[in-house]
């Protein structure tokens, strides 16, 4: 007796378009590779249009790129003008600064929200009405939304309202999906940016509270990304793709 192999869940992607605001670099650019070797063409939104240009290229011809400010709102309703259908979003495109509530400014203290809780916010409200039905949205927080890595209250509260965004659009927006990825510390785009001096201390500190003992990588992210783009029955959820930092 022969079994019938199991469908691949990844062929869910062929044919769909897949936008990413924030996807010039990083986790962002990761899933787009992934999704468009697995089928779908690609939307790229980001500030630079340098970046935007040599990821699309590198992408090919199903990707096309387009630039975006998720701070601004009016840029973001320009941008989803020009697009028909959205089958999934994620909008992982953040910039911000963290540090204590005794040391920042009010602006700086303020930048998490303005960036990554109301830009992905209002990215989800423009792209709403091109939404397909059976489609998705994944939204980016942080795993230190349920375990600060150090004082940065500001920033801990930001990653716990966007967790907290994605169960509230999860219910006005269905059937449409939106879930939300909270990845731990990751060796990629983001933290290569960081001086030695702040990058490495942290580093070993996250592989000191890790239970699998290692920083993740954006593919890992990615995958956790296309996971949720494609499981049709997985909504409302945060997925931590953080080896176990927020168990310890």
């Amino acid at each position: 007796m022969t079994s019938t192999p199991a469908p691949d869940p990844l062929a869910r992607l062929a044919g769909r378009t897949v936008v990413v605001i924030g996807g010039s670099a990083g986790i962002g650019l990761e899933t787009a590779r992934r999704s468009v070797a697995a089928g779908a063409s690609v939307i790229l939104g980001g500030r630079d249009e340098q970046r935007l240009a040599a990821a699309a290229k590198e992408l090919g011809d199903a990707a096309r790129w387009r630039t975006v400010d998720n701070t601004d709102k009016d840029s973001l309703a320009a941008f989803f003008r020009g697009i028909d259908r959205v089958d999934h979003l994620f909008t992982p495109a953040a910039s911000y600064r963290t540090g204590p509530m005794r040391e920042l400014s009010d602006e700086d203290a303020e930048s998490p929200f303005v960036s990554k809780f109301w830009g992905q916010y209002h990215a989800v409200r423009h792209a709403a009405p091109l939404l397909a039905e059976d489609g998705s949205v994944v939204l980016m927080s942080g795993a230190a939304s349920v375990r600060p890595a150090g004082v940065a209250p500001a920033y801990v509260a930001c990653n716990a309202a966007v967790e907290g965004l994605g169960r509230g659009l999860a219910v006005e927006l269905a059937p449409v999906r939106v879930n939300v990825v909270s990845p731990g510390m990751v060796d990629g785009n983001l933290w290569s940016r960081r001086p030695a001096s702040v990058r490495e201390p942290a580093a070993d500190g996250y592989r000191d509270a890790a239970l699998l003992g290692r920083l993740g990588t954006e593919g890992e992210v990615a995958d956790a990304v296309l996971f949720l783009f494609t499981n049709t029955y997985m909504t409302g959820s945060t997925l931590y793709p953080d080896g176990g930092y927020a168990l310890r």
